[in-house]
Formats: structure tokens, sequence, C-alpha cells
């Protein structure tokens, strides 16, 4: 009788989006009986699970399949890259299969034939909650696959497919599971975050016999109930997005917003395919606010896009200098293959892009440096995320995991993660905080 338990090890790249499809194989494979295996040492078969969104990142998904091919030998590769099979077997004809994003059957097929299962699945019992890559007091909840937007640098649509949203019902139970399972804080993922449920005419469904429309705003009140902290992700600023900010101002949801909004030059936005009047935007962003004053607002941008004049660029600027945006990432344009915008004339030269770079994030650098030197003397709710021999190590409300600031508690040895505790900022730098412990 065959008693080896067989272990399968998982590389999962890109954004936190892919990162839920890793969570859900492991979930997979756990209820399968499989072992997860830490090292490719000893792992039966290696899954990556890749990234195509920018060709940097085909490389860095097309480097881990290398290495997981010299490391182990037995390969399966799922996620955005994986919708360029033929692509993938040029580079490395060694893979096992290959599949694209969210094809958890294919995968699983893969990995049936390189190391059948030993138990049989319905006698394995895993949590409700599934298995989670992130620590355990915070959980990326995906509310939809794909997107209907037609950004022409983008690629995400014929990657992912069309918006296909999740049932609120749905969501809600999961985020109740998360919930039950020690999870305090869930953050709300998917590529077009403001859509979610248009494509399902905002249809009701059930939970525990109530009636919820499968609406960004519908849902967000019933997660306002689940007394988890409950951030948005990747919302674009459908008018419908004011609706949410009173939520926020009740404290259903956090106060934070993820809106990309790419540039504010309107013949940038024009030839980027991106709807929406910066200058209107201006406004509401002022009366979010008004009605919700602790409101952070993060947001990324593109500089060095086909066409980028000095003159758009500065109109970036000062649009920056108006919105006094609290967190801002920056990207320079990168060539995707098959995006619309490969097409466009004038490019820009790589050291404009370069330049325009480095001015764009110093000057929000100065923008952000005043924000922060303005929290000093205040008090915030903090999440602590991990503590070391020097202290805890937490966000605020205002800073989602990995992508913004932290909050230093220097001494504080007795704290665990997922600990919510009151902190005074003593200290601000860049876009971190040091600060004490406050009684409740």
């Amino acid at each position: 009788m065959n008693t080896h338990i067989p272990k399968i090890g998982i590389v999962s790249l890109g954004c936190p989006k892919a990162l839920v499809d890793s969570e859900r194989i492991l979930t997979r494979l756990r209820a399968e009986g499989y072992e997860i295996s830490p090292s490719y040492e000893g792992a039966d078969a290696v899954i990556v699970n890749t990234c195509g969104f920018i060709d940097s990142a085909k490389q860095e998904s097309f480097d881990a399949i290398g290495e997981a091919l010299t490391e182990n030998g037995k390969v399966i590769v799922t996620g955005c890259l994986g919708v360029d099979e033929d692509g993938i077997r040029e580079v490395h004809p060694g893979v096992l299969a290959v599949s694209g994003p969210h094809q958890y059957e294919s995968v699983m097929e893969a990995v049936h034939q390189a190391s059948p299962p030993l138990h049989n699945p319905h006698m394995d019992l895993i949590p409700a909650e599934g298995i989670k890559l992130t620590p355990r007091h915070y959980a990326y909840l995906k509310i939809s696959e794909g997107c209907n937007q037609t950004c022409t640098f983008c690629i995400i649509p014929s990657m992912r497919g069309k918006l296909r949203s999740r049932p609120a019902g749905e969501v809600l139970k999961e985020a109740e599971n998360l919930a039950l399972s020690g999870v305090k804080e869930i953050l709300l993922v998917s590529q077009d975050t403001g859509a979610y449920g248009s494509d399902l005419r905002y249809e009701e469904s059930d939970f525990y016999g109530k009636s919820v429309r499968t609406k960004m705003y519908d849902l967000c009140n019933a997660l306002g109930d689940q007394k988890v902290w409950t951030r948005l992700h990747y919302v674009y600023p459908y008018p419908h997005v004011d609706d949410v900010i009173p939520l926020m101002a009740e404290g259903k949801i956090l106060p934070y917003l993820d809106i990309p909004f790419q540039h504010a030059s309107p013949r940038i936005l024009k030839l980027m395919k991106r709807p929406g009047n910066q200058i209107e935007l201006l406004e509401r962003i002022k009366k979010w606010r008004e009605i919700c004053p602790e409101i952070t607002i993060r947001s990324t941008f593109v500089v060095g896009f086909p066409g980028e004049t000095e003159e758009d660029f500065e109109y970036l600027l000062d649009w920056l200098e108006k919105a006094q945006l609290d967190r801002v990432g920056c990207f320079k344009y990168e060539a995707v293959e098959g995006a619309a915008a490969n097409d466009l004339p004038d490019p820009v030269d790589e050291d404009v892009k370069e330049q325009r770079w480095n001015r764009l994030m110093e000057f929000q650098r100065q923008i952000s440096d005043e924000k922060m030197q303005a929290k000093i003397g205040k008090v915030f709710d903090v999440i602590i995320d991990e503590v070391d021999e020097e202290g805890a190590i937490g966000r605020t409300k205002g800073d989602a995991p990995e992508i913004d600031g932290e909050v230093y508690i220097n001494g504080e040895l007795d704290l665990k993660p997922g600990d919510i505790v009151k902190v005074k900022a003593e200290h601000a730098e860049d876009y971190d905080i040091w600060g004490s412990l406050v009684d409740a």
C-alpha cells in the first residue's frame, strides 16, 4: 500500500488577486490530502502562479519557472502568464502543464497526474475559511473576476475575461468564515471593485434569510455588521462611490479608498480610454473629506505614457497639489504585449520617464510629509502585524499591508498580531509613525 504523503510546493507571484487564486489552490490541495512543501526539496511537484501584466512581471515569472525547473523539475504553471502557453513552452519546454488564471480544475488535474492524491478528499477536513498565505489576522477577499474597462495600457480583460461578480450572499458567507477563524481585517479586491454586481444587474442574494443586493454599497453595509476592518482596493471612481463615504464616517468600513486615477491630463486620460473629469473629481474628493475627515485616499499614476508632453506632466503635478492625496504610487509606462497603447505615436524617451517619475515621487513625498507631521500628537487605532525583539509593528486604518506606512511601538513585547490598540503618534518620518500605547 502506498503510504507516501504527496507534497506540493507553490510559488505565488503578482497582485493580491493572484494571491487569492493561490489560496484557493492550496485549499483544494489540503482538502485532497496533499501536504504543502515549504521548499523545492522534497516536493513532488511545484505550482508557479504567474503574473503577466507587464514585461518586468513576465520576466519575473519566466525566471521563477526556470528556478523551479532547476531546483525541482516537475513544474505546473498557472496564472495570468498562462494564457500564452506557446510562449511559456518555447522558453521552458519542460513544464508539465500550463493553465490560465483561476483555472483550478486544470491545476488540480495536472497535480493528480504528477502525484496522485493519497487520501479520499471527502475524508480530509479543512477549516471552512480555507488555507491562507497572508498572516492569520488579515485576508484578501476577491469579490469578482475580470473587467469590462477598455483601458489602452491594460490587457487584464484578455487575460481574465469580462466582469464576473460573486453573489453578495456568497461573499458575506466567506467573510463570516474568515471572521470566525480570527481574521480582524478583510481587504476587498477585484479588477474593478466599483463595478461589482453590474454584470448581475445588482441581483439580490440570500444571506441567512435576508436579501442583499450584489452591489458595492450593500455589500459594504452588510460587511459593517461583521465587526472586522473592511478595506476597499482598486475602486474605479464611479458616481455611486460617493454613497459609501457615509459608511466610512459611521465606522462600518475603513475610511480608506484605493482609486487608481492613472493620470490627470484630460488628453492623456482620453488616450488611455480612462473616462472621468478630474476637475469634478477634485470637488468630489473635497466632499468626501467633508463627510469623512479621516479618510485616506491612495492612488497610482503612470508617467511616460505615449504622447505625454511636459505640459501634460505639469498638469498632473498641479492636480496632485490640489488633490492632496495621502498615498501615491507611480509607474513608468511600460509597453505590454497586446495592449492598444502600443500603437500610439510619440513614445516617451526612457530618460524622460525616469526624470518624471523622480519628480512626481519627490513632489508627492513633500505633500505626504506635511500630512504625516500633522499626525503627531494624535491617537490612532492600530492593528498589530508583528512583534520582534524591539517591540510591535502595526498599521493605522489608513495603511494597507505591504504598500503603505507602518506604526512602530518600541518596547511593547506583550502584544500579538491581530491586536487592535490605541497609539499616540510621537514622531513621523516619510510614511511611518513611531508612538506609544495609550489607555483605551
